[in-house]
């Protein structure tokens, strides 16, 4: 098992930049796939960014060129590097780790973009 805890949700304007954080009970570096994932009010969870223990990473569009993930397998940590945020980009944020068939979650942390 894996215990995951997100930090670095906040209130942001629009155009501001956010980092979040997932630190790991133990060590990431065998964990196939770790993302975040946001879920807004009244809408169902979505994958916003994933990064494989080969570091090759997958975004949406909708985030394409403005999210960044990365992993720091030394401090069993990831990392999601949020700029141009945008209302829409409001949500509870989540990490996930997949490893062996298993799914694990963080509480999540909620992060509010102002117009």
């Amino acid at each position: 098992q894996v215990q995951l805890v997100e930090s670095g949700g906040g209130l942001v304007q629009a155009g501001g930049s956010l980092r979040l954080s997932c630190a790991a009970s133990r060590s990431i570096f065998s964990i196939n796939v770790m993302g975040w994932y946001r879920q807004a009010p009244g809408k169902q969870r979505e994958l916003v960014a994933a990064i494989t223990s080969g570091g090759s990473t997958s975004y949406p569009n909708s985030v394409k060129g403005r999210f960044t993930i990365s992993r720091d397998n030394a401090k069993n940590t990831v990392y999601l590097q949020m700029n141009s945020l945008k209302p829409e980009d409001t949500a509870v944020y989540y990490c996930n780790a997949k490893e062996y068939g298993r799914n694990y979650w963080g509480e999540g942390t909620l992060v509010t973009v102002s117009s």
